[in-house]
């Protein structure tokens, strides 16, 4: 018996990286550090927070690869300077990773007291129905 993935479908054209992307998510959602929020703001409107406590503005990066949202984070290593008695911060490197749909865009980023806002708006396209001339050969 063959397996007839969700890309294969024949009345389902052009959705081949959709299975891709499902595949992608899946990878990624094993860490829970840092801890995430996800709130819709408005019709076409979300944001994403993350508890980024420590973390500086020049200690994170964000950036846009191939329909992913990547936030990542690495601390300046100063543990050699100094003597730890209890360590319960977390100070370790990390990346998260959100998978947009077509259409969604960042529309700014802002950090304030340990909070990294992403947020996000949806651009949705006018419908517009389209004739397709047919051509004679």
């Amino acid at each position: 018996m063959t397996k007839l993935s969700f890309g294969a479908h024949p009345y389902l054209l052009g959705f081949d990286q959709l299975e891709r992307l499902v595949e992608r998510t899946t990878k990624t959602g094993g860490d829970a550090y840092p801890p995430y929020n996800i709130e819709q703001c408005g019709p076409d409107a979300f944001r994403i927070t993350l508890a980024v406590a420590g973390f500086a503005e020049g200690d994170l990066a964000i950036t846009m690869e191939d329909r992913a949202l990547v936030i990542r984070g690495r601390q300046a290593d100063d543990a050699a300077e100094r003597i730890f008695l209890h360590r319960g911060i977390a100070a370790r490197a990390f990346q998260r990773s959100f998978v947009l749909a077509d259409g969604v865009e960042v529309a700014g980023a802002s950090l304030e007291n340990g909070l990294l806002h992403v947020d996000l708006n949806r651009a949705l396209p006018d419908p517009e129905v389209q004739s397709i001339p047919i051509q004679r050969k």
